[in-house]
């Protein structure tokens, strides 16, 4: 096992004080004991390998740049057209959470990343290493001696499960008003047309919603789960409603929102009537450790209004739940609902596993 503290102190004696990334459950008691004010929370992964790049120039100093291995996806192009030897050779250090390695017990969607990681870091030139235990932090220094001398991007690997629980995560405290995520999806398939199509976001919001499905008899709609693709929700569901009649309901987050947000711009302008969109808001990464996000700092009315949307709806209390999914759902609008709930899921739920039945299902009557 790897003790948190330790690692920090390690980096620190390493001359890596600064830490920037996309908050992730394989290192989240990791992310628990950085101090807040060397901390910066990044909207998504190229984002924050940009600040990095950022901090290096103002510096001279490697940042630590954390995220989990779906995110290498989005930090490639900053990586290879920024930082690259070949380009301005800037030297950073990523920190990985290795979802899906070798061996491991995990769902298909981190499998199939976990099985590439290694080869993908190779593909790029970037140096790594693997932290299973407290002993192998002493090749950290070689490692961040050979970015330095390099001048080029190295990593850091840590499996799932392999860092100690220190501290417990705190959670923001929030307006006991507010509803209960899993409370407002049962109101919400209440009330949803037999035909309508859901196109839900990854995390607790499609569990939840695969839960109440084998739990009630709940019907009407068809789901469609992102089990990955994080901040791609809006807009996969986008593709659907431009080709189809029926109404899409897109269950998004508040950090998916906020990794893509351009794309919501398209949503805005180029999605139809049939385009229903709804902000479930937490104000934070709750299934990665409840770390907060700036979207309190947003004025959401403001913004769908000037994307395009035409109806804005707020959920703030719970008794104007029934009230405001009937006209949200019945309007005639495309409509932007944000709903502001409260930082706490069903516990033990299930994932959703047949993906070929989910996606046949989902098809059927598209038009």
């Amino acid at each position: 096992m790897i003790n948190p503290i330790k690692l920090i102190i390690s980096l620190k004696n390493n001359g890596v004080d600064q830490f920037v990334g996309v908050p992730d459950s394989v290192l989240k008691h990791f992310l628990s004991v950085i101090p807040e004010k060397k901390n910066f929370i990044s909207n998504n992964e190229g984002s924050a390998v940009a600040y990095g790049i950022g901090h290096y120039l103002s510096t001279k100093k490697l940042p630590l740049i954390y995220m989990q291995n779906s995110g290498l996806g989005n930090a490639i192009n900053p990586l290879i057209s920024i930082a690259h030897k070949k380009v301005y050779s800037i030297p950073l250090l990523l920190l990985i959470g290795w979802r899906g390695s070798p061996n491991s017990n995990d769902e298909p969607q981190h499998q199939a990343q976990g099985e590439v990681t290694k080869s993908f870091l190779k593909l790029l030139g970037i140096k790594f290493m693997i932290l299973n235990q407290d002993k192998d932090m002493s090749k950290i220094k070689n490692l961040v001696n050979y970015a330095k001398k390099n001048k080029k991007t190295v990593a850091i690997l840590i499996k799932n499960n392999k860092i100690k629980k220190i501290l417990k995560t705190k959670k923001k405290k929030e307006n006991k008003s507010y509803i209960k995520r899993f409370n407002f999806l049962e109101k919400f398939l209440k009330n949803i047309g037999k035909k309508d199509k859901i196109i839900s976001t990854t995390g607790y919001t499609s569990r939840e919603l695969y839960q109440l499905r084998l739990n009630k008899e709940l019907n009407n709609g068809k789901d469609f789960y992102m089990v990955g693709g994080m901040g791609h929700t809006s807009n996969v569901a986008l593709g659907y409603a431009l080709n189809s009649k029926r109404k899409v309901v897109v269950l998004d987050g508040d950090g998916s929102l906020l990794m893509h947000l351009g794309s919501m711009v398209n949503c805005g302008v180029l999605a139809k009537k049939n385009y229903k969109y709804v902000l479930l808001n937490n104000s934070c990464h709750e299934s990665v450790g409840s770390q907060k996000t700036l979207i309190d700092k947003v004025n959401l009315k403001k913004l769908s209004n000037a994307i395009g949307f035409e109806n804005y709806i707020e959920v703030k209390n719970r008794k104007d739940v029934d009230k405001k999914i009937k006209f949200f759902l019945r309007s005639n609008k495309k409509s932007f609902m944000n709903v502001k709930i409260m930082n706490e899921s069903k516990s033990h739920l299930k994932r959703p596993k047949n993906f070929l039945k989910i996606k046949e299902t989902f098809i059927k009557d598209s038009q």
